[in-house]
């Protein structure tokens, strides 16, 4: 039997399945108007599709708990448009298609460590960690001199991403970037 979730259950980051899809909540309102019944006011994220819907539910509605798991598993490879992982403690592989990946593509590398969330067995989503080590592998040299503060200069990562670095990162350089936003963190020396 499946685990029933009341609406006073809610809080943020909670799944749910509404019609055979599954949901994350992002935000949350209990609301007891003067007049007529108590409601929610919710805001949701699909977990396939990533669209973000609103919708007010009356208070005390019952959703099922979505079939979900979550594994933390090793990137291995990309051949074609599909992205390869391993599960380090059975050895099974999967892949999961590049349209499910997100910008989580943009910061893979071989032998990274990820979370991936399965729903009903199938992959639909590839988290990496807030903050990766990238190499850089191309970017124009800073000018002598050119010392404003806060210039900026595109560099390509060895993902294939390209991120804003201050003038005085180099080619061949290593360094972190937030992968929720995409932007430069800073150097990384050793």
């Amino acid at each position: 039997m499946a685990d029933i979730i009341d609406t006073s259950a809610f809080r943020n980051g909670l799944k749910i399945e509404i019609d055979d899809h599954p949901y994350e909540i992002v935000e949350f309102q209990h609301v007891k108007p003067g007049k007529g019944a108590a409601f929610v006011r919710t805001k949701y994220k699909s977990l396939l599709t990533g669209n973000t819907l609103e919708k007010n539910f009356r208070s005390g509605e019952k959703f099922v708990r979505p079939d979900i798991e979550e594994k933390q598993m090793q990137y291995l490879y990309k051949e074609g448009t599909d992205y390869h992982f391993m599960d380090q403690k059975t050895y099974d592989q999967t892949f999961v298609p590049e349209a499910s990946l997100g910008d989580a593509k943009n910061f893979l590398k071989e032998n990274t460590d990820v979370s991936i969330l399965f729903y009903r067995g199938k992959a639909i989503g590839v988290s990496v960690p807030n903050a990766m080590d990238l190499k850089v592998v191309k970017c124009d040299p800073g000018m002598k001199g050119d010392t404003v503060t806060g210039a900026m200069k595109p560099a390509t990562l060895e993902t294939g991403y390209v991120v804003n670095v201050p003038l005085f990162i180099e080619e061949g350089e290593t360094i972190k970037v937030d992968t929720r936003t995409g932007q430069y963190l800073t150097r990384v020396t050793g």
